[in-house]
Formats: C-alpha cells, structure tokens, sequence
C-alpha cells in the first residue's frame, strides 16, 4: 500500500534532528575517534615539516582521520571528501568542531597524507590502541590469575589464528599480449617526446609502425576464443614492434636527445619497459608462462601474481599478508609483494602470540 504525503517537506533548516542537535555517542565514528590516540602522535607527525618555513600544515587528526575513512567506505578520494562535507560525524572524526557546509579539505591533500603516514606509523598507532585496551582488561586477568593459584581449574584464555591472505591491487587484469601492446604505445610517445627538440637536425621521425601494430594487437583481442598458437604469433610480432621502438629511443638519444626532455613517470615508465621486454622476450623464446620477479603491470611494477589457488580467483595480483588474530585483535605479521610461503614462519609467529599479548611484536615490513 502506498500513500501520497500530503504535507509538504520542511527546508532543510527546520529539519529535527533526531538526536536533539548532539551527536549519538553509540555512533561508529564516535567510539573509533574515542579508541585513537590522537595526541600521543601529534609531536612525531608535526617533526616532518619546517616550524617556520611554509603553510601551516592539515593537524594530525584530520589526516589520518581522512585516510581512515577513505578505507573504511572503500571510496576515492574525491568522494571521501565529499562524505565528509554531508556527514557531521565524519567532520567530528576529522576533528572539526562544529559542522560546516564547506569541505574543510582538498581531494589532493590525500596523497600528500599517504606519503606522510607510512605503514610503521600504523603499526606503532595500532600497538597503542591495543595496549591500552589491554590496561583495561588486567583485572579480570589477575582474577583469572588467582583462580589459577588456588588450584581450581581456569578455562583455556582464548585462540590464536593464523592465516594469509591477499589485498588486491586496483590493477586491470594483466594478459602478455596487452602488457606489450601497452608498452608498445608508450614507446612511441617517449619517442615522439624525443624527436620534438631533433626536428631541424633530423628531417625524416623514426618510423613505429604504430598503425600497423594497433590492428595487429586488435585482430587478435577482439576475439572471444583465441588459440595458443594465435596468441604466441601476436606475442611475437608485438615483441618485434617493442624492439624496433626501443632501439630507435636509443638511436634518438645518441643523435642528441636528452631524457630531460621526459616526465618523471615516463623516464620511470622506460625502465619498466626494458625489463618488461627481457621478460616477455624470455618467455617467448622458453615457451613458459613464468617468470622470476614477473611484471604485470607497467604503472605499479612492484605488484606480483599472488598464487592462491582459490576456485574463482587462482591467481591475485597485490600484496601478500600474513596475520595473526589474538583476542579479537589483528596483528600484520608479515607484508610482500614478493609471493612467500607463511607455513615458514609459523612456529615464530606462534611463539611470539601465545601469551596473551604480554609482548606486541612490531610486523617486520
């Protein structure tokens, strides 16, 4: 059943709160912004900018603030900003001290945030975090303690699980074909980039075969079902196409062409290229689908195919972490890129979690 509202809707003004103008303390943001020691890392953040010299930085809160609830909602930065702008209790959590209708932050802000709170911040915030809730929990420890003394039996204190997983990186599904046909693309820019200044001193542009190469990557992708044999000759012409443009970067810069001409992502992008090309030539010529530090992806070259052997996902592509989870509290043990077996370690890891949190290793990074 559906019924019209007669009444109209009130401005937004004269909208009632439901709370009565202050804020729910039961809310999420309220009793996480209660569990962050805010000031005890206040000091050690401020050391990374000049007392003097330049604008008067975001505080500590509202950075690490932002960073939280960018992860915590799972959205970008530009929409984490405007979360923040709609909900007074994001505001309360960045440490604002009342609401304003203005975003109190530029989206940009937040990767100079990344690269100021690095992960053994984290691990040093969350370490506090924990001990603190542990200081508070003593007593019922020590009445445990004492039950134990006396002789009468005390149930066992909790369990530790361990286990590894996988955070995925935002990285389009890699495939060795479209992986050269990429670098293919970003040669012939590079090379463009570097003929620019040699344009009077060179009449004739190296030739890329660009168009050529593009139908020769698209007549193979576009197809739902490709064969192994189908794919490795589109591999192969597409490794030809890379080495004609990898040679002619090289023949620009001995004509007088300089790689200051190049951003930092594309002098970075170039490098990345010439190992891609190694790799893929290797594979080419072994007839193998493996390689030792593979890459997979030519903007985040750091990223490694993650074999988890699941049914839907067999393979993953981002960082491999191995945690332990003692009384509700998770620890990082363990973070690579690089694939690693977690069965090494476990005796270690076991060693240092089976008192109940009397020691919080720091995770070796």
């Amino acid at each position: 059943m559906y019924r019209k509202e007669e009444q109209p809707l009130p401005p937004p003004e004269k909208f009632e709160l439901p709370f009565e103008g202050k804020l729910s303390p039961n809310n999420r943001w309220v009793i996480m912004a209660e569990l962050i020691p805010w000031d005890d890392f206040e000091e050690e953040y401020a050391k990374l900018f000049s007392a003097e010299k330049g604008a008067p930085a975001k505080l500590f809160r509202m950075a690490l603030g932002t960073l939280i609830i960018k992860e915590k909602l799972g959205t970008s930065d530009r929409e984490t900003i405007e979360q923040i702008r709609e909900n007074l209790y994001l505001q309360y959590f960045i440490g604002l001290n009342c609401y304003q209708q203005e975003p109190p932050l530029e989206s940009s802000m937040l990767v100079h945030f990344r690269k100021r709170i690095d992960g053994e911040l984290i691990n040093k915030i969350n370490k506090k975090i924990v001990k603190r809730e542990i200081d508070k929990s003593d007593k019922e420890v020590k009445k445990k303690d004492c039950l134990q003394e006396k002789g009468e039996k005390i149930k066992n204190k909790g369990k530790l699980i361990l286990d590894a997983t996988c955070a995925p990186a935002d990285i389009k599904y890699p495939t060795d074909l479209g992986i050269l046909n990429q670098a293919r693309i970003e040669t012939e820019r590079i090379i463009d980039n570097l003929y620019k200044p040699l344009r009077v001193k060179l009449r004739k542009k190296p030739r890329t075969s660009r168009k050529i190469a593009r139908k020769e990557y698209l007549k193979v992708a576009k197809k739902r079902k490709v064969s192994y044999q189908e794919r490795r000759k589109a591999i192969g012409k597409q490794l030809k196409y890379l080495k004609k443009n990898l040679g002619n970067i090289e023949d620009l810069i001995q004509a007088g062409a300089s790689l200051e001409n190049l951003s930092k992502r594309q002098k970075n992008c170039l490098e990345t290229i010439k190992k891609v090309y190694e790799q893929q030539q290797s594979m080419w010529e072994n007839k193998t689908q493996s390689v030792p530090q593979r890459i997979v992806s030519l903007t985040q070259p750091h990223i490694r195919p993650i074999v988890r052997g699941k049914a839907g996902k067999p393979i993953e592509f981002g960082a491999k972490l191995s945690v332990s989870c003692v009384d509700n509290y998770v620890f990082l043990y363990k973070i690579s890129w690089e694939n690693f077996n977690e069965s090494c370690h476990l005796k270690e890891q076991v060693e240092k979690y089976k008192k109940r949190l009397a020691i919080i290793p720091n995770p070796s990074m």
